[in-house]
């Protein structure tokens, strides 16, 4: 197993008045949220989570010198798999951006589709901070299989590059799937957007860009989005959202890891300057100035996830602004559940995933 099975989740310190953790590790777990979770996951946590040290404790600077060992359990090198193939795109400020691009490959049948293509965009997550090509690339090996191409985009993340970039290189390579219609034999007319976590955010915001542009998407489907900047509290209290205090000790994100990525992608010394240079929408899709006219969204949320309510809540918005929305709450699931393949939840979220975009692009 990998170390990021602690190290991108992030599991909770022993709950006041334990002592050291007992062997099963469930002393790591809230007495109020262990009911509440799935017991394929306390399963999990106890066999694998409890026994990595808690991801706050790991400097950014020892992730980034031993990537390979805190990947994602989803992570695979896809780069040797029929149909893939590797692009740089150009960001607004010139930097080079990697993509990697998932066409579909013979079905059951031998027959392959001929095209030319819906596609979807993939923003990985990891708290802006955390991620590249073969994090998610399980994930995206699923999603083509609803015979539509999925590209795939690792973003700049942050220390190394301001907050908002992020946002930047999203939209360039938005633009330039588009612009590449013909050599990737895709219909540039049939687009959808979506991410986990950070990467939903980042769709979220291309979803109100793309509207104002007149690009016109099929789908933009979030999974565990943060919807404000929680990022940029300094107490977790400072949320208005129960789930964020409910589960602020959770065995998957909780505040101290939410803090760790704060830091990283908006320091408090750097918060105003970077308030400065983007739009504050960018920053929280949820004070959006404009709700009309949004691409019909499919958000995922998960019952024990901080970032639950601020998710639904981004989805009632757009159900009041007459947005087609459909709202699904994974139960007894934490934030990043889609990644763990033992997981029953982690398979329907993926049936889920490829229904979803074969209905948004009028494949069934």
């Amino acid at each position: 197993m990998s170390n990021l099975d602690s190290t991108l989740a992030g599991h909770a310190v022993p709950k006041p008045g334990a002592s050291q953790p007992t062997n099963d590790g469930l002393d790591l777990i809230e007495d109020h949220i262990l009911p509440k979770l799935d017991p394929e996951f306390v399963q999990y946590f106890t066999d694998v989570i409890a026994k990595q040290p808690p991801a706050h404790t790991i400097s950014i600077e020892e992730v980034r010198k031993n990537p390979e060992k805190y990947q994602p359990p989803c992570a695979v090198d896809s780069t040797r798999e029929k149909g893939v193939s590797e692009h740089v795109v150009a960001s607004q400020d010139g930097a080079s951006i990697p993509i990697r691009v998932y066409h579909p490959v013979e079905d059951e049948r031998g027959v392959v589709p001929p095209g030319p293509h819906p596609v979807h965009l993939n923003f990985h997550g990891g708290g802006f901070v955390l991620g590249d090509l073969n994090s998610e690339a399980g994930l995206c090996l699923v999603m083509r299989q609803a015979d539509v191409v999925v590209v795939d985009v690792n973003y700049r993340h942050c220390p190394e590059t301001v907050w908002g970039k992020c946002i930047q290189d999203a939209w360039a390579a938005l633009n330039w799937v588009r612009d590449e219609h013909l050599s990737l034999n895709i219909n540039p007319f049939s687009v959808s957007i979506g991410g986990v976590s950070a990467g939903g955010h980042i769709s979220l915001v291309l979803q109100h860009m793309a509207r104002d542009a007149g690009i016109p998407l099929k789908l933009c489907m979030p999974t565990v989005p943060p919807t404000t900047d929680c990022l940029s509290l300094e107490y977790y209290t400072q949320s208005p959202y129960p789930s964020f205090h409910e589960f602020h000790r959770g065995p998957v994100l909780p505040w101290k890891r939410i803090k760790y990525f704060g830091n990283q992608c908006m320091p408090r010394d750097k918060l105003p300057e970077i308030r400065k240079m983007w739009p504050d929408w960018w920053l929280s899709p949820m004070r959006a100035p404009n709700w009309n006219g949004l691409c019909d969204t499919y958000i995922r949320t998960a019952e024990v996830d901080p970032l639950r309510d601020e998710g639904e809540a981004y989805a009632m918005k757009l159900v009041a602004s007459g947005t087609m929305v459909t709202l699904k709450r994974y139960l007894g699931c934490p934030h990043t559940f889609m990644y763990l393949g033992v997981l029953s939840q982690k398979r329907q979220w993926d049936q889920d995933s490829v229904y979803a975009l074969k209905v948004a692009h009028g494949l069934l």
